[in-house]
């Protein structure tokens, strides 16, 4: 993909018919994303499964990146800004238990966005979302650049979550913030192992 997910971004309709064929071109995305690659999918196929007809699905987008955009654009950027934080040694950063509930609240979006057919797209766009919302990352350690943080905790982070929502069923919240905390946040900005986690 040639451009970055935000720069396809398209004003929600407000049309309820609009907004009913756009919601389940949006719903049929993300279940084919379970499924296989984005790359292997078509627009007849997103739109055979959404029910609606070959020529509606262009009504609504110009291409099928047109169409993930507008899936997952406003969920990175809420998630982003979640994440961004909590190497920002921000006070009013969400711990990360708090991170994990965020996750579990939107189980099904976020095991198919990072688990899915599309998971190389959505991270190389967490990334450049991190980048565009970190402004004084400061980790308090001089031999590591300010960039080079950022992007590690975040990919890092991603990585954890990822491994997580393949193993839902078997690792606790508890577990995963843990892991979380110690294995990524705690490092990169000097916080002690054993903070509150709650």
């Amino acid at each position: 993909m040639d451009k970055n997910l935000t720069a396809l971004k398209q004003d929600r309709p407000t049309d309820a018919r609009q907004v009913r064929s756009r919601n389940a071109l949006n719903s049929a995305l993300l279940a084919l994303l379970g499924e296989r690659a984005f790359d292997e999918l078509t627009i007849r196929e997103i739109s055979a499964r959404a029910g609606t007809g070959y020529a509606t699905f262009f009504r609504h987008f110009a291409t099928k990146e047109a169409l993930l955009s507008d899936l997952v654009s406003e969920p990175i950027e809420r998630l982003a800004a979640q994440i961004v934080p909590l190497f920002e040694g921000r006070r009013d950063a969400l711990s990360p238990l708090q991170l994990c509930r965020l996750i579990e609240e939107e189980l099904a979006l976020w095991s198919a966005l990072l688990t899915g057919g599309a998971a190389s797209i959505i991270r190389a766009e967490f990334i450049q979302r991190a980048r565009n919302l970190s402004h004084d990352l400061d980790t308090g350690n001089d031999w590591l650049p300010a960039e080079l943080a950022l992007v590690h905790g975040v990919s890092s982070t991603l990585d954890v979550l990822t491994w997580w929502l393949r193993h839902h069923g078997d690792v606790s919240l508890g577990q995963v913030a843990t892991i979380l905390h110690r294995m990524v946040i705690a490092p990169l900005t000097q916080e002690t192992i054993d903070v509150q986690l709650s």
